[in-house]
């Protein structure tokens, strides 16, 4: 099978659910934020510090939530295609709560706004975090005005798991600066 088929040359894709839209399509501007942001991770997991292979692991299962996430995203309402997608539940986001609270006990108390960066890993940290806000927003837009069907009530709990996923990116940020003895950068104003 070619990696190419022509397909896409005149602004349209294919989504999941087979239908043909433009590129310019919201849920394709979302897809590709999950995209965007997996890929951001797993350049975060080639940067992390040695000895953090058990969060390494948690990051990519991590990615593999938003390869659900995205196939979420490229369903249509009411498609036969989203009776084949794993849920994203609230225990998604309940698990990320959990990981923030184990790195925040290893963390200084937040008294300052921070600046972006660090060492290498919380860089890239910081650069998907911003892609996730950027993602959440564009599943927001595309909710707004949806009926409740099931796709829209699985978009709902997609933009709560992005929400907590931002959240859990900061800190990551923090603890991978801790980790390797750099401190965070505080904004001076």
């Amino acid at each position: 099978m070619k990696i190419y088929t022509g397909g896409g040359d005149r602004g349209k894709t294919s989504l999941f659910s087979g239908e043909r839209v433009n590129k310019s399509d919201l849920r394709v501007e979302a897809y590709g934020d999950v995209d965007e942001l997996n890929s951001a991770l797993g350049a975060l997991v080639a940067f992390l510090p040695s000895g953090e292979a058990a969060l390494a692991e948690e990051l990519q299962r991590i990615q593999s939530d938003l390869l659900h996430v995205g196939a979420w995203l490229a369903v249509t309402p009411g498609s036969p295609a989203s009776s084949e997608l794993p849920s994203i539940t609230e225990e998604h986001a309940q698990g990320l709560e959990t990981a923030i609270d184990k790195m925040e006990q290893e963390l200084p108390t937040l008294k300052d706004f921070l600046l972006p960066g660090g060492h290498v890993s919380a860089a890239w940290a910081h650069v998907a975090r911003a892609v996730c806000r950027r993602a959440e927003r564009h599943v927001v837009r595309l909710l707004a005005g949806n009926d409740e069907d099931e796709t829209s009530l699985q978009l709902r709990g997609v933009v709560t798991y992005l929400n907590r996923l931002s959240d859990y990116l900061f800190v990551l940020a923090r603890y991978c600066n801790k980790v390797q003895g750099q401190p965070d950068t505080i904004w001076r104003k």
